[in-house]
Formats: structure tokens, C-alpha cells, sequence
């Protein structure tokens, strides 16, 4: 694993940005498409702002997948995942990509939904995922203890109380009632697949998760511990996240 320090947010985005389009250009030169997941959340503001502004990149050969998404969450809702796509990354793009397959929160099966995009991920080898850690250790919204072993590119998923915690304290919810207990997310196993791995996750909050992830054995009670597995992976923080490293 690569570890990158930066001293502000906005460097450490700048710098995760750029190490994704890279590999992002590689990938077009090769082969003249590209395979992207992008995350969301608070972690992923500052690396899919500068992300949007890499020059050189064709998205119009850039087929993008969404990693995780709440069940029972409309997509007019602020805490959307698909809203969140939208506004700030799809729309920001100089140009449409080639396709941006996104999960339905209001999908009436959930399962089919995992299903559905799972089986067009399964068609398509992901050159470079945009991923974060969760103040849980979490990885898209596999909570500990997660599923190492789910062969399915995309599963429901129960979210436990520190993960729907973290939700509301980043202000996407007024109360922890309102915050969704399942998801649908990509499997460890299908993350885990990608080429490369641009791991950004900034803030004090998540410098323990960090140092779990980084310092402790490989465990499903810190499923991003997971990352130290992945012969490309790239983790990108701020110094108040690298503080316990």
C-alpha cells in the first residue's frame, strides 16, 4: 500500500484526483475505454472536485459504476447517493461518459437491483476505483463484520449503528431514525478486483480506522484492513487522518 500525506484537504483531493486519472489515461491509450467506481460521501468532495478538471481524460469512453446506495431512499432526497453522483461529479464532467450505471434506491427488489448491475460490472474489469474508509472501517457499506467471502458483485447489506451514526453526524440526516438500516453495496471481494485502488479519507474521525486499516491484521472486524491485500492501492489522507500512523 502507497500512503500519501498531504496537509490540507484540497492537496490531498488534488493528488488522489490525479493518481486516478492517470491510470485512468493509461487505460484509455491501452484500450480506448475505462472502467471507473466512484464513492461518495464527505470523504470524496475534494477528490471528485479536482477529479472533474483532469485534462486529457475521453470520458466519453469512461463507463462508471456507483458503489453503494440506501434502500428506500428516493433520489430527490440530500442524502442520495445518485443525487450525489449527479450533482458533483456526472454533471461536472466536460462531457457525458459512456454509460454511468447507477443503483435504484426505490428498486422494489432489492436483490434484482444487485443483480441487474452486478451482471454488467461482471462484463466490465474495473480499471480504477474511487473508494473511502468509513469511521467503522467499512469499505463501500460492508460493516464489521463483514463479508469477505461474497462472490456477488453487489449484496443488501445491514448498516450497524456506528456506520448510520456517521451519516448523521455528517449532516446528511436530521436523526439517526431517519437514516436507512440497509444498503446496497459492493461487495469486498468485487472492490477488490479493480486494478487500482485510490483510497481518499480525510478528517480526525477516521485516524483510528486509518491506523486499524494500515497497522492491524487483516480482519473482517476492520474491513479495510482488507486493502493491505491489494498488490495497487494508492491511500490518500490528511494529516489530522494520518495522525495515529
Amino acid at each position: 500500500m502507497e500512503i500519501n500525506i498531504s496537509d490540507t484537504k484540497q492537496e490531498m483531493g488534488k493528488a488522489a484526483a490525479q493518481c486516478a486519472a492517470s491510470a485512468l489515461r493509461q487505460s484509455l491509450s491501452e484500450r480506448g475505454e475505462a472502467n471507473l467506481i466512484v464513492a461518495t460521501g464527505a470523504s470524496q468532495f475534494e477528490m471528485l472536485e479536482h477529479l472533474v478538471k483532469e485534462p486529457d481524460v475521453d470520458w466519453s469512453n469512461v463507463h462508471v459504476f456507483h458503489l453503494d446506495e440506501y434502500i428506500g431512499l428516493d433520489d430527490s432526497h440530500p442524502a442520495s447517493f445518485c443525487r450525489y453522483l449527479r450533482e458533483r461529479f456526472e454533471q461536472k464532467l466536460p462531457q457525458p461518459p459512456a454509460s454511468f450505471h447507477y443503483l435504484d434506491g426505490m428498486a422494489p427488489d432489492p436483490k434484482a437491483e444487485c443483480r441487474r448491475v452486478g451482471e454488467i460490472i461482471a462484463k466490465r474489469p474495473i480499471d480504477v476505483a474511487c473508494i473511502g474508509i468509513g469511521e467503522n472501517g467499512h469499505l463501500a457499506f460492508n460493516d464489521p463484520p463483514a463479508d469477505f467471502e461474497a462472490e456477488d458483485p453487489y449484496i443488501v447489506v445491514d448498516l450497524d449503528e456506528a456506520c448510520r451514526g456517521q451519516q448523521l453526524g455528517e449532516g446528511w440526516f436530521d436523526s439517526l431514525e431517519d437514516v436507512p438500516k440497509q444498503a446496497m453495496s459492493m461487495s469486498v471481494k468485487q472492490i477488490m478486483k479493480s486494478n487500482m485502488l485510490v483510497v481518499t479519507c480525510p478528517d480526525a474521525r477516521k485516524a483510528e480506522a486509518v491506523k486499524n486499516a494500515v497497522k492491524g491484521g487483516v480482519t473482517n472486524m476492520c474491513p479495510a484492513s482488507k486493502l493491505q491485500e491489494h498488490p495497487n492501492c494508492a491511500l490518500f489522507l490528511d494529516k489530522p487522518a494520518a495522525s495515529l500512523l
